[in-house]
């Protein structure tokens, strides 16, 4: 199993997967032109994607959807308040339903699909296992709450929201219902809470974990990395190595 970052923060999100069978994408929140050419720069064929899983409705998600399932004749997957709730394909035929506690085989790979606490209608996060191998994909999440903290014990590589500072959100220039809005329940993970997750549910068989969706405003890559760090440190079993996904090119290609 591969995976690639091709972008994540609030201008969009996009993440790579590529088994023994195929490609996928988990969400599509930048243009067909930006994936086109950030699997090229990763040496990967855009032409041979499979389809395209949605996490949540939010825009940073969803925008770049309708152009790259047309172009490709991709099959789109999502759960009914999703679908219901936001414009994502122009041809319908392409929209399929999926439950958010659903598990399935897709380009020879199990992905399953779990609920998360952010505020959208009925926001999703994916797990994917190939060959014994579990990689998980967590972003806009409020809280850590069990399914959350069950699929972060199981993963062999983590791709986790680390999105903000406290200290630079309160301190930052965002007004004050937008600031209560990113830390409670249903916003995002914070450097902290992220780290505080991972080394209370994290297992040794962690070897990769990708800081991702990072406020442009409230954090820093250096800052998120930091925290991380030195909060993981404590666990002398785990010793994953940590990076961070970017909002304007993809990270390497991970083999997993």
């Amino acid at each position: 199993m591969k995976f690639a970052a091709l972008s994540s923060g609030s201008c969009g999100n996009c993440f790579y997967i590529k088994g023994r069978k195929g490609s996928f994408l988990i969400d599509c929140g930048i243009s067909f032109k930006r994936v086109r050419e950030s699997l090229l720069q990763l040496g990967e064929n855009y032409k041979e994607l499979k389809g395209i899983f949605i996490t949540h409705e939010h825009t940073d998600h969803i925008k770049g959807i309708d152009v790259l399932a047309r172009n490709l004749n991709l099959p789109i997957f999502a759960t009914k308040g999703t679908i219901k709730n936001s414009f994502i394909c122009s041809d319908e035929f392409l929209i399929n339903k999926i439950k958010n506690d659903e598990t399935f085989l897709f380009c020879g790979m199990e992905i399953s699909s779990f609920s998360k606490s952010h505020d959208a209608i009925e926001p999703i996060s994916f797990k994917i296992r190939d060959r014994g191998k579990v990689l998980s994909i967590i972003t806009d999440l409020g809280v850590s709450c069990k399914n959350v903290s069950d699929v972060v014990n199981e993963s062999d590589f983590l791709v986790i929201e680390s999105n903000h500072d406290l200290k630079m959100l309160e301190q930052g220039p965002y007004p004050y219902f937008l600031k209560e809005r990113i830390k409670s329940e249903k916003g995002h993970l914070s450097n902290l809470h992220s780290a505080v997750c991972v080394l209370e549910n994290g297992r040794s068989k962690l070897k990769n974990i990708i800081l991702s969706h990072l406020s442009e405003t409230n954090n820093t890559p250096k800052i998120a990395l930091d925290t991380f760090s030195g909060l993981i440190k404590e666990r002398v079993d785990l010793k994953p190595k940590i990076s961070v996904s970017w909002r304007n090119i993809p990270t390497r290609l991970f083999t997993i």
